[in-house]
């Protein structure tokens, strides 16, 4: 009727304690002929500390197992004199994912990160989540280029980053997304410096904006939106290749849900991508710029991340107040309606 005090650091019948040669110990069940890392009563895992005592040498036999040689006692064993003096291995558990909400920041996220030596390129940066974006990753040490079409407001987001920490990499850079040929001299530009491309950022867009041709003869939300980032991309995808591990983060948006680029009979209508005046409505532009942005994601991700580049389309969150909405006094009006509601920069 006594109870059981079995210490849980004693095995089970049928169970004996072994070591490899480098020093862990596992555990051998003789009755279901298995072996296993964790003692069968504590689940702990254990490793012998220290060198072998005085007098004693380790030797592998023909079946490849560890026994012990004990010269002075002049005597062999399978079972390590160490174990006597076995320390608990504690593995570094992962770190639960940390679960964001709409109150948290981008500095936040990023806390305890160290980008130092990491180059990033962001298109749009000069404002909104690409400013963000660019001074927080600056701020954790990576050396970030502001791509953005207008220079002037490309150097003031350069100074405002440098105000909070006048050691950062930052840079801006001449980036018109409507301008093919201008998205070529970035690359050229970029190219020169020499430098690997580890992340690379495609945030610029245009929302609402009147129908218009960009000088290449294209409408613009489908140029600025898709196709600059898109051939932007292809111009530098031999550096992102060379700079693996590297990544592409593409800035979509949950609106590309509500369009289509397909014609009745299933197939793509490239008609519907760069639309004529009398076709084109700002907001289903917008959402097909988006659709498109997802597709060249994924597609860009199963090409490249063999080659170690990976790509991502993320939705940024609809209730974040940026000036995306600039370009027409309608929407303006609404985002400054719902303003209380949403997120601030």
């Amino acid at each position: 009727g006594l109870e059981d005090t079995d210490s849980e650091e004693e095995l089970p019948p049928g169970w004996e304690e072994r070591t490899t040669a480098d020093g862990w110990v596992y555990y051998a069940s003789h009755l279901e002929e298995k072996t296993q890392w964790e003692h069968p009563k504590s689940g702990k895992r254990k490793r012998v500390a220290g060198g072998l005592p005085y007098g004693w040498e380790q030797e592998t036999d023909e079946n490849g197992q560890v026994y012990f040689v004990d010269h002075i006692n002049k005597r062999t064993t399978y079972l390590d004199p160490r174990l006597a003096f076995t320390v608990e291995d504690n593995p570094v558990k992962a770190t639960p994912r940390q679960r964001y909400d709409g109150n948290s920041t981008a500095m936040e996220i990023l806390q305890g990160r160290d980008l130092s030596g990491k180059v990033v390129i962001i298109t749009g940066a000069n404002s909104g989540i690409g400013f963000e974006t660019a001074k927080s990753l600056a701020l954790h040490g990576a050396y970030v280029i502001l791509a953005c079409r207008n220079p002037s407001r490309g150097s003031e987001a350069v100074q405002r980053i440098l105000g909070e920490w006048h050691k950062a990499k930052v840079e801006a850079m001449t980036l018109d997304l409507a301008s093919l040929q201008s998205v070529q001299r970035f690359a050229e530009a970029f190219k020169s410096k020499n430098v690997p491309l580890h992340i690379l950022i495609c945030n610029a867009a245009i929302f609402g904006a009147p129908w218009s041709l960009t000088e290449d003869g294209l409408e613009s939300t489908f140029q600025v939106n898709h196709l600059g980032h898109f051939y932007l991309v292809q111009l530098l995808e031999d550096v992102l290749r060379c700079s693996s591990p590297a990544r592409v983060v593409v800035v979509s948006s949950e609106s590309h849900r509500f369009t289509d680029i397909k014609d009745s009979s299933g197939k793509l209508d490239f008609s519907l991508l760069s639309p004529s005046k009398k076709e084109y409505w700002a907001m289903l532009a917008y959402n097909r710029s988006k659709l498109c942005n997802i597709l060249f994601s994924n597609e860009l991700n199963r090409r490249l991340s063999p080659h170690g580049v990976t790509s991502n389309a993320v939705h940024p969150g609809n209730m974040i107040y940026s000036s995306i909405h600039r370009s027409w006094w309608v929407y303006t009006l609404l985002f400054t309606l719902a303003r209380p509601f949403t997120k601030s920069m």
